[in-house]
């Protein structure tokens, strides 16, 4: 698999876990909310941090997207390359000289 589509992965679901686990843990609300996620406080935040966080995490989410297309892109571009041309391309050594 290739390492762009790997890391694209890696980020989406590392994104979705981290934002699920968020929402869930954190449903009571107020002026201020105390950002846990697996019994760990991480943070107090208000309503503009926890609106900017929102916008990193969808950032990051982008960004994994972003990756896998550019690695899915990728593979197909070389797959093609390879189903024409019959195999890697290999160069032949020239003629020695010396």
């Amino acid at each position: 698999m290739n390492q762009m589509v790997f890391l694209g992965l890696l980020l989406l679901l590392a994104t979705a876990a981290f934002t699920a686990l968020a929402i869930v843990g954190n449903l009571s609300g107020g002026p201020d909310y105390a950002v846990s996620v697996l019994g760990q406080h991480i943070a107090t935040l208000g309503p503009l941090g926890i609106f900017c966080s929102g916008l990193a995490l969808a950032l990051l989410f982008c960004l994994g997207l972003a990756l896998v297309a550019g690695g899915a892109t990728l593979h197909r571009r070389r797959t093609t390359r390879l189903h024409r041309t019959g195999g890697p391309r290999t160069t032949t050594p020239g003629p020695m000289t010396g």
